[in-house]
């Protein structure tokens, strides 16, 4: 027997097909709440696109950690053979949701982890680094990726002017403009954690962590041609693909790895290890390995299981935690703000958000407050009624940073934007280098000389042969 159709307060419905009048040709009745209620509900069925990272796909899968790094952290969920499900979104930046998916773009690499001590969110991208290190330059950066608000269309001119004149951005363009930028599928991809955060063990001792996860597929990439052509053919190709293959029982996975930088050698290390902009060398912190994450099952309604999805830096479990990293820091409060925005004062609350452990908080009333909260005395803290208490067992030990607190600052290689770029130039085989040099080209069509200029300079500090390079390839467009 079939369910029977009812109205959002249960109400049984008689007649979905024809709206109440007075009369076969006569005006519609205000009683007709069906009909009102239809309407309503269809002009609010969207909420607010992301302001980036406003295209996305995502799973349901799940990790598993195979090697003890106990001495490193308490984290249950990073203990030896404990499996925790986990929900990933991964995303372009910059594009709207009707964005095409095979752009030149960073993609974002969003996981939410439902461990028994609460979520545990990781938002990262497919890079190990970003376009600046402190958030104040972060809404500006934003802005060069969206429309002009004149002529509404994205603007070459505003982007490359705004790297020309931030040099710690040339880590990341080189990154971008080189063969990986843009991914083939969201399979063929590594996604980092990029921010450095902190791991602290039983002792209450804390190192810093870099978090890394490497495709067991393989990377594998395209050209700016091979990319037009999909999405000529194609604008979903990336959630067509990840969404064919495990509906296929192909069942992708990632390694999980870290790198550990303890106290000590934050002070000794010749870079700022809490710069967004800047890599540790796997040489020097050398990778070890954690376990596998494995993505099983496709949302069964995007809007309510991805679209809704919400995640946040400030979602960490005992045992892992920040780092001085401005960035880190900042965006561990903007994400969470972005979704009570976007979503709703009470997100959390919702299925796809919502911890498996319990939840007991004092934020009271508000949109969304779909719980019936209990112990009507306990409304407060502190509180005499048995309410819900802290626990002094899960204060983190402070941050060892030096008197003023500015040590990371101050340092002679803070405007060091040149070393690791040259690095990862100096890594490219010939043809790589060409691609970069062409995809540079290309992305500077119709940007004012002056600009193109400045930003040849910057190249130039890299290494002269990266400047020539794409002068060349300008001078043949």
């Amino acid at each position: 027997m079939k369910k029977r159709m009812t109205t959002t307060g249960g109400n049984p419905i008689g007649d979905n097909q024809n709206s109440l009048s007075a009369g076969a040709r006569g005006p519609l009745l205000m009683q007709d709440y069906q009909l009102i209620e239809k309407l309503a509900h269809q002009n609010r069925e969207r909420i607010p696109e992301r302001v980036v990272h406003a295209k996305g796909s995502g799973a349901f899968g799940t990790l598993k950690i195979t090697h003890d790094i106990s001495k490193y952290t308490k984290a249950n969920v990073l203990q030896l053979g404990v499996e925790t499900p986990m929900l990933i979104r991964f995303s372009t930046v910059a594009g709207e949701r009707g964005a095409a998916d095979a752009e030149r773009d960073v993609r974002g690499f969003a996981m939410k982890f439902y461990t028994k001590e609460g979520n545990w969110d990781l938002v990262g991208n497919n890079t190990p680094v970003f376009f600046v290190k402190d958030p104040m330059k972060f809404p500006d950066f934003i802005h060069t990726q969206k429309r002009h608000p004149r002529t509404n269309m994205r603007s070459t001119t505003a982007m490359w002017d705004f790297w020309s004149l931030s040099p710690e951005s040339l880590h990341q363009v080189t990154i971008l403009m080189s063969d990986r930028g843009i991914p083939k599928t969201l399979r063929n991809m590594n996604g980092y954690g990029s921010h450095t955060y902190s791991l602290i063990d039983d002792k209450n001792e804390r190192v810093y962590v870099k978090f890394h996860f490497k495709t067991a597929q393989g990377i594998e990439t395209m050209s700016n041609a091979d990319a037009e052509a999909v999405v000529a053919k194609d604008r979903e190709s990336s959630q067509r693909d990840l969404y064919e293959s495990i509906e296929s029982g192909n069942f992708p996975k990632w390694n999980f790895q870290i790198q550990i930088m303890t106290e000590e050698q934050t002070k000794e290390a010749p870079f700022n290890p809490f710069d967004l902009t800047k890599i540790w060398p796997h040489a020097d912190y050398p990778m070890i390995e954690v376990g596998e994450f494995e993505l099983n099952r496709n949302p069964q309604n995007y809007f309510a299981e991805i679209e809704q999805s919400a995640f946040s830096p400030s979602n960490v479990v005992p045992g892992i935690s920040w780092s001085p990293d401005k960035m880190l820091q900042a965006r561990v409060l903007s994400y969470a703000d972005a979704h009570r925005y976007r979503i709703g004062t009470h997100y959390e609350m919702l299925p796809v958000n919502r911890p498996l452990s319990e939840v007991n908080t004092y934020h009271a009333d508000g949109p969304m407050r779909l719980d019936e909260p209990k112990g009507s005395d306990a409304y407060y803290e502190p509180n005499s009624f048995d309410g819900p208490e802290e626990d002094k067992q899960y204060v983190e030990p402070p941050f060892a940073i030096d008197g003023d607190g500015y040590r990371y600052d101050h340092r002679e290689d803070s405007d060091d934007y040149y070393s690791q770029p040259r690095a990862l130039f100096n890594l490219m085989n010939g043809y790589q280098k060409q691609q970069l040099f062409s995809n540079i080209a290309e992305a500077m069509g119709g940007v004012p000389k002056n600009i193109v200029d400045r930003q040849l300079a910057l190249f130039k500090k890299i290494d002269p042969g990266y400047a020539t390079g794409v002068s060349k390839a300008l001078s043949m467009q």
